[in-house]
């Protein structure tokens, strides 16, 4: 199932799910404008899509520590402090392995049509992935409405912590 239309001969690495098989590095003019056509607004459903994903286990966690605390008569209650270290463990993992897998995209991104690389045009790895929820659960914590202006005058429509790691997010779908 190789889609090798628009790609060098004898390459063979392009595949219609691959949003990698072409490489292509960001100028400093900040690129066709197709690639950044509504990424701001996708990455914030994409960020309540996310919201809900990583909730679940939190809450599946927290339900059976409660059920387990009632068999155990108030014993299993103790296992309550385990719910946050979970919760930033899990966070750190989920955006690691998203950003850092296959698709660079979340279960949000992916939704949407939108997926992250590098300003090299490079598939972003994992401890880039962990590094971008940190950065970006810092910055909101901080530094809240910089956050959100940067992305709305920055012709890439990068965020701060975006242009910090030198990362970029782009439409999946759009011409070459």
């Amino acid at each position: 199932m190789a889609d090798t239309q628009g790609t060098p001969q004898g390459t063979g690495n392009a595949w219609r799910n691959n949003p990698y098989a072409a490489s292509r590095s960001y100028d400093a003019a900040g690129g066709t404008v197709a690639a950044y056509d509504g990424v701001l607004t996708k990455r914030f459903i994409a960020f309540l899509i996310d919201l809900v994903v990583l909730s679940v286990p939190v809450v599946l966690v927290t339900l059976f520590i409660a059920v387990f605390g009632i068999v155990t008569l108030g014993l299993g209650w103790a296992l309550f402090w385990l719910v946050s270290p979970f919760s930033v463990i899990w966070a750190l993992v989920y955006y690691g392995a998203s950003l850092g897998g296959r698709h660079a995209a979340t279960v949000g991104m992916r939704i949407l049509g939108i997926h992250m690389e590098t300003l090299s045009g490079n598939r972003p790895y994992f401890l880039l992935g962990v590094a971008h929820a940190i950065a970006y659960w810092v910055s909101v914590s901080f530094l809240t409405p910089l956050v959100v202006i940067v992305g709305l005058f920055n012709r890439r429509k990068q965020l701060l912590h975006d242009l910090v790691l030198g990362t970029v997010v782009v439409n999946s779908w759009r011409p070459l």
